[in-house]
């Protein structure tokens, strides 16, 4: 089966073997060669083997950015073992949920995060064992990271097909629970060759990993470096400063952002005046004013936009000067449509729904079979967001369907039910309306529209730590307002389009 597949080992492979002296990770002050970085990963690889991992086997992980999160996912691509990366940012009811969703065997925890999880831990059966990440020693029930090396069976082969699955990212709550969006090794593959030729990346390249390695665009741009045997420089969190530092030193040539990660940089290095001209290729989603600035202070830098998710990576793509505003044309490998809500195609000028066929779409959302057969429909992957084309075959982004509706505030998906659900088991609210409203600092932020119970009050603040305190902090209301009723529908559903009409345009 090896003969005709190239899975995310191999890609390590072919990279030791041409560069195997070439800085392939720099995380503070650990600095791998493409050979040292092949060698950890056979040594973690066959530690994982000797300890019972097998293929299909989960392994979690809720962790900052490191050298060690990167060699796992190396081990795990060579044996066919799963990862499943979860955001750190999750609250303890939310790990809890992705952990017994996808039942991992072994979990891997940076230390920050060890006493959240070893009380996640005791309620989900299938963990055998927790390792700690990072330097220090292991707390109580948890071994070392390290442990797991050994030399013993890392010269092993392991035939893994290209279609095993790789990775598993939880998105956004579309109705009040995470779903987990299983990728391949091939879908990691053909990822990041698509993002190779658009960008036009080689072994000169340094990529500056600022966005964290359990999101799609983090882990997409890190695979995409090591592909084209270029230099990872992992940043544990974003902070501008060390950002820009970095960029200056490592000569970074590469980043992916989200709002307001620019902005964020632009301000630091005011103050810092880092040379950052080494940049020659970026690519995110921000505010159009954000954008323009950080292009006049790098002027040679090349600005990439389009549209994707977590489902399927690389949808559209193009330089932001090519048609401003679209998300650009159809990537190499991918073939879009639009089609209606009776899934026949639209004329172009039309809106339609966003589907796409490509090597880059996932295997489905792992144990959802309805929700899998419906996202598959007639051989199409249906995106669930709205767009169209002009006549120039540019991509135009709409809006999301309903069934759908999508927050997203810094890059990160929220659904608005999720927090819906949340602000009702308060008891001071009667009824609520979560929307997105335009927010120039993170591109979209959350408003929370309430109707009280009768008598009640409760302080906007209180309202959104409240929040804060159930799920994860990003999701939690910017903006919080109350009224005394809200549109309602014929079948007396809230209307979110009138709400929006109303409040949508309020801060």
């Amino acid at each position: 089966m090896g003969l005709y597949d190239f899975t995310v080992y191999d890609m390590i492979c072919r990279s030791t073997a041409m560069h195997p002296d070439q800085e392939a990770v720099v995380f503070n002050d650990k600095r791998l060669t493409y050979g040292e970085f092949k060698e950890k990963c056979d040594h973690l690889a066959a530690g994982l083997t000797k300890a019972g991992i097998k293929q299909g086997d989960r392994l979690g992980v809720v962790a900052h950015n490191s050298d060690e999160y990167l060699i796992l996912y190396g081990a795990a691509a060579k044996i066919g073992a799963i990862v499943l990366s979860v955001n750190w940012r999750f609250q303890e009811e939310e790990i809890f949920f992705v952990l017994n969703d996808c039942a991992p065997r072994f979990i891997f925890v940076g230390q920050p995060y060890c006493d959240l999880v070893s009380k996640v831990v005791q309620r989900v059966k299938s963990i055998e064992k927790c390792f700690s990440m990072g330097p220090g020693d292991a707390p109580a029930g948890f071994l070392l990271f390290n442990s797991l090396y050994t030399r013993e069976g890392a010269e092993r082969d392991f035939d893994i097909p290209a279609d095993a699955g790789f990775v598993i990212i939880h998105t956004a709550a579309v109705e009040g629970e995470p779903r987990g969006a299983l990728l391949s090794q091939a879908n990691i593959v053909f990822g990041s060759m698509v993002t190779l030729l658009r960008y036009h990346l080689n072994e000169e390249d340094c990529h500056i990993c600022i966005l964290p390695l359990f999101h799609i665009a983090g882990l997409a741009m890190t695979m995409a470096s090591i592909h084209c045997g270029g230099k990872n420089v992992i940043m544990e969190r974003f902070k501008p400063e060390q950002t820009l530092a970095s960029i200056e030193k490592e000569k970074g040539t590469t980043f992916f952002n989200f709002a307001p990660i620019l902005k964020m940089l632009m301000e630091a290095n005011e103050e810092a005046g880092c040379d950052i001209s080494s940049l020659r290729h970026v690519t995110g989603m921000d505010h159009p004013e954000n954008i323009m600035r950080f292009l006049e202070t790098v002027p040679g830098v090349d600005y990439e936009t389009g549209f994707g998710q977590t489902e399927a990576m690389g949808v559209t793509g193009g330089l932001i000067s090519d048609r401003p505003g679209s998300a650009g044309k159809a990537t190499p490998l991918s073939r879009v449509a639009l089609f209606d809500d009776l899934d026949e195609e639209v004329p172009t000028g039309q809106s339609g729904e966003i589907c796409v066929r490509s090597p880059t779409v996932f295997l489905g959302y792992w144990g959802r079979d309805a929700d899998n057969e419906y996202t598959f429909r007639h051989g199409w992957h249906h995106t669930g967001d709205i767009g169209r084309f002009d006549e120039d075959g540019f991509l135009w982004y709409v809006k999301r369907k309903a069934q759908k509706e999508l927050i997203k505030p810094g890059g990160e998906n929220v659904y608005p039910i999720e927090v819906e659900k949340v602000i009702l088991s308060h008891a001071a609210v009667a009824e609520v309306s979560v929307i997105g409203v335009s927010d120039k600092q993170w591109g979209e932020a959350i408003k929370a529209v309430c109707v009280l119970e009768s008598g009640q009050t409760v302080d906007p603040d209180a309202l959104k730590e409240y929040v804060a305190s159930k799920i994860a902090r990003y999701k939690k209301p910017k903006h919080v307002v109350f009224v005394d009723a809200l549109p309602k529908t014929a079948d007396n559903e809230i209307d979110r389009e009138k709400v929006k009409k109303e409040h949508g345009a309020k801060y």
